[in-house]
């Protein structure tokens, strides 16, 4: 499995870019899978569904299947936040997976920017950014910027960087 990361600040376009990215990935052939970060937690099911029923009444995990797909939710409650590492090792064998946030992870990184968003340009810090993706000139960029509408380069950059998964050359830097 390989791995590769798009962060940028909230707003910036990560989400849209990758479901643009998807289908080209998946069009060379590749199985994708995709982890994201949540900043500020999120919820699967709701209220009057059985299975958030049984996740207010204490269950640690709730598994629901379908003929169509499966969910696996884990409340935490107490516990820590789970690591990249921990995440990644519980993913089923694809050729790539795309990682949208965890920025301080060192995994090889498109940052995704944009003027307007008005934020500073997280590659200026992060050597492991390997490229920016803007609607625009990015002023100063220590690494190669590419087209954000141009799906095909940043595919191909993806392809290029993407790094073999071995979960401990991803713990985050301190």
């Amino acid at each position: 499995m390989q791995l590769f990361g798009l962060t940028g600040w909230s707003g910036s376009g990560k989400t849209t870019l990758l479901a643009r990215l998807l289908p080209v990935l998946i069009g060379r052939g590749l199985q994708v899978s995709t982890l994201k970060h949540a900043h500020k937690g999120f919820d699967i099911d709701h209220p009057g569904k059985d299975s958030h029923t049984h996740r207010m009444a204490g269950a640690t995990e709730v598994l629901v299947s379908s003929p169509t797909r499966w969910a696996l939710v884990r409340e935490l409650r107490d516990e820590p936040e789970p690591t990249l590492e921990d995440l990644l090792a519980k993913l089923s064998p694809v050729d790539l997976v795309l990682v949208e946030g965890f920025k301080r992870d060192r995994h090889p990184k498109l940052e995704v920017w944009r003027r307007a968003v008005g934020k500073p340009l997280i590659a200026a810090d992060d050597p492991s950014i390997v490229a920016v993706a803007s609607d625009g000139p990015v002023p100063e960029s220590p690494v190669p910027v590419l087209d954000l509408d141009d799906a095909e380069a940043i595919a191909a950059l993806v392809m290029e960087r993407a790094v073999p998964i071995r979960l401990r050359d991803v713990r985050a830097t301190e």
